[in-house]
């Protein structure tokens, strides 16, 4: 994970997304802009750690603020929306589609979608 130095505070972005995603692409530019090293993870690809899943679902309020309400996947959306609370984790660890993004994270503090404000009070 990086390390970089802003305004005298240590961030440590990561920035979960999607190679699609306009909404990612204009995170990696907020902090590019700012000059705010990131580590940019494809959540398609490499997916998310069940710590880092942890960690974000903790600062989002809870696993429904993670989905992507517009997945293209009909079928799997109403399956997870069916599921126990305990078994839905598992299968958006295993399905990363299903993740709204991008998830960007600092730490323990987290926010899903595209939140300048947000991390702005980060710096």
């Amino acid at each position: 994970m990086m390390r970089c130095q802003y305004g005298g505070t240590i961030l440590n972005i990561q920035i979960f997304g999607k190679p699609k995603c306009f909404d990612t692409k204009k995170a990696e530019r907020h902090f590019k802009e700012r000059g705010i090293r990131y580590q940019l993870i494809d959540v398609t690809q490499k997916g998310m750690s069940k710590g880092e899943f942890n960690s974000v679902k903790q600062a989002l309020g809870g696993t429904e603020n993670l989905i992507d309400q517009n997945c293209k996947d009909k079928q799997l959306l109403g399956l997870v929306k069916c599921l126990r609370e305990e078994d839905k984790d598992q299968k958006i660890l295993e399905n990363p589609k299903l993740i709204k993004t991008p998830v960007v994270r600092d730490g323990s503090k987290a926010t899903v979608g595209y939140q300048t404000d947000v991390w702005k009070s980060w710096e």
